[in-house]
């Protein structure tokens, strides 16, 4: 999760919002890294963990990712839950929750439905606090920033 806090700070330091995110192969490598960028690429989809995706994909030469643990420093929204699922991730390890957008149990838990295919095994909470700051520390440099400006 260090590691994921890393690249959440990149993300900051290009005016994102600071998210990061890896994924570790079965083997403990890891295959995968991101964060946020979506303004940088003008891609809405370019969230932590689909870039982690994206880039574990061409790591392994495989869309499919099983057995495959995704580090995130924000708990997922439906969009990059959907993209979790269809890569077949193992484990979720996530540190802040998501109250307004989180579907891994904060607004609903879409890792658990059962009608679903595919089911990560979540762990939320790691390194939350820390991960939850840096989210905290960047809005309110923004507030700050725009009530100045404003």
């Amino acid at each position: 999760m260090r590691q994921a806090l890393a690249l959440a700070s990149q993300a900051g330091l290009h005016g994102e919002v600071p998210v990061g995110a890896l994924i570790v192969s079965a083997a403990g490598q890891i295959v995968g890294r991101g964060f946020n960028q979506p303004i940088l690429r003008r891609d809405p989809t370019a969230h932590a963990e689909v870039m982690a995706l994206r880039d574990a994909g061409e790591t392994l030469a495989n869309y499919r990712l099983p057995g495959c643990t995704l580090y995130v420093t924000l708990e997922p929204c439906a969009m990059c839950a959907g993209a979790i699922m269809h890569a077949r991730i193992a484990r979720v390890v996530f540190g802040a929750r998501d109250l307004k957008t989180g579907v891994a149990g904060s607004v609903v838990d879409l890792f658990g439905e059962t009608r679903l295919n595919h089911h990560a095994q979540i762990d939320g909470g790691v390194l939350g606090d820390e991960c939850g700051g840096l989210l905290t520390s960047f809005f309110q440099a923004r507030r700050r920033k725009q009530a100045i400006s404003g």
